[in-house]
């Protein structure tokens, strides 16, 4: 398989998911499949297995490179699981990993980075109708400016600062363009200054939150007797949506959900750092189907 995308965290979601042969396999967010590769190379069991991703450059990649006895779903997550639900179908393993994969910030035309110069897009899915351009070109100054406050978490006096900036300079015509506004009006930081603005905007434009938040309590209806959930967050705000989830879910005795395995989520190694930088930022929780 050629390898668009290095998984991040991949020793740990095996070492955490422990995969057996003939284990039914859900991965939420399967991307270009760098975790379901290996993980199916263990299990061996592609038929009762499903990938999902709403993004159709990857699923198309991947109904290329899996055998044709793989389920893959090309739409968010939220309603696949609804689907599956209904279906009746149950799971092993469920992996979600909500980072951006490096295929979408490497190709510019998706408008995903602020490191290259694209059409504002950043739609996960090409067949919706909203993109970063309707939010950067069309919403109004306080309802930008509110957009990073609560998506980018960016500090209030900056942010209206930030939207200011964006309206006056409209039209704002590409990624680039963003950028340089943001970049003009910052000082140097140990991250890029146009990150928590492009972050917030993509957010939006995705409904991330929302989606997870929806999607997580389904989750352990999905889990098989002793069934393994891992989760990737790349962002405080995703983050913080999956810790309080699982602890609500464990919190209940023997009449709990799930079991948390890691109270402290497990991050990337210095090794991995070296080999795929954008790990950085990752983090990986775990749970268990109680039964």
């Amino acid at each position: 398989m050629e390898k668009l995308h290095i998984p991040v965290l991949l020793s740990r979601v095996l070492a955490g998911l422990n995969p057996k042969p003939g284990e039914f396999y859900l991965d939420l967010t399967a991307g270009f499949g760098g975790h379901a590769r290996s993980i199916l190379d263990v299990t061996q069991q592609f038929k009762g297995s499903v990938l999902i991703d709403r993004d159709e450059f990857a699923t198309e990649y991947l109904k290329r490179e899996f055998p044709s006895t793989l389920q893959i779903m090309n739409t968010d997550f939220y309603s696949a699981v609804l689907q599956l639900l209904q279906c009746g179908m149950t799971f092993d393993m469920i992996l979600a990993d909500f980072g951006v994969s490096s295929p979408q910030l490497d190709r510019t035309e998706r408008g995903f980075s602020y490191q290259s110069d694209g059409p504002l897009d950043m739609r996960m899915d090409t067949r919706q109708k909203l993109t970063a351009d309707d939010i950067v070109n069309h919403y109004g100054e306080r309802e930008l400016a509110d957009i990073l406050v609560t998506f980018g978490e960016e500090p209030k006096g900056r942010a209206k600062m930030l939207a200011r900036e964006i309206v006056h300079h409209r039209p704002v015509k590409s990624t680039k363009e963003l950028a340089d506004i943001i970049i003009s009006k910052s000082r140097y930081s140990r991250t890029h200054p146009a990150a928590r603005v492009f972050q917030a905007i993509r957010i939006v434009v995705n409904g991330e939150l929302d989606e997870i938040e929806k999607t997580l309590p389904l989750l352990p209806d999905l889990l098989n007797k002793d069934g393994r959930l891992a989760i990737i967050t790349f962002h405080s705000l995703e983050d913080r949506l999956v810790k309080d989830y699982l602890k609500e879910a464990s919190s209940f005795g023997e009449e709990s959900k799930l079991e948390v395995i890691n109270k402290k989520p497990i991050v990337a190694d210095n090794e991995e750092l070296i080999i795929n930088p954008r790990a950085r930022s990752a983090k990986l929780r775990l749970a268990k189907k109680r039964n």
